[in-house]
């Protein structure tokens, strides 16, 4: 069996907060189930960024805005990942600026088809039970969508039927069933990347 490189990206600006932490037991995981993992923080995926936001400066892209940079880099590392898994606080019912800064200037990685086919999951982090955090999820998914990706939620028939992905109070460390089902995905990103 191969080895599986699975990569998330943590939106929120926060490096050491909830959803990093949820997106630790998503690595956790599927280390275990055999997987080479590799947390990415979106705050440092735009250091160095003149514009931390794409403004269609050229169509197709051309890169120009990241060349020599660590999104540069982060781009490179997502695109070798045979499965990612973004994760991002509720904002406004959605994702993070951070995040949503990413993804927009991916624009020249998807006309590469460079996130196609590799499977992909959602974690997302809300300051109340219902604030806003399956729409923040659907959100992620549409990003993965996008892109050409295969979205996986923490249903698993072998440990439990959940829903669209990770839906955390925070903190995220007292949710036991985000917890769970953070490694539910874990190990279904690495079963499903080696079908």
């Amino acid at each position: 069996m191969k080895e599986v490189f699975v990569v998330a990206i943590n939106g929120s600006p926060n490096m050491d907060g909830n959803t990093a932490f949820l997106l630790e037991q998503v690595l956790q995981a599927a280390a275990e189930a055999g997987a080479k993992t590799k947390l990415l923080h979106s705050m440092e995926m735009l250091e160095g960024q003149e514009k931390p936001y794409c403004d269609v400066c050229s169509s197709p892209c051309n890169e120009s805005c990241y060349e020599d940079t660590a999104l540069e880099k982060a781009f490179e590392m997502m695109t070798k990942a045979d499965a990612l898994v973004l994760g991002s606080p509720v904002y406004f019912g959605t994702v993070s600026a951070q995040l949503k800064a990413i993804f927009d200037k991916s624009r020249a990685v998807r006309g590469r088809k460079g996130l196609a086919g590799k499977i992909g999951a959602a974690v997302s982090v809300g300051a109340s039970r219902f604030g806003g955090q399956e729409t923040t999820v659907r959100a992620l998914h549409d990003i993965m969508m996008v892109h050409g990706m295969a979205v996986v939620s923490d249903s698993s028939i072998s440990a439990t039927l959940g829903h669209h992905g990770v839906c955390a109070q925070k903190p995220a460390r007292d949710d036991a069933d985000a917890i769970k089902s953070a490694r539910v995905i874990g190990v279904r990103l690495v079963e499903e990347s080696t079908k």
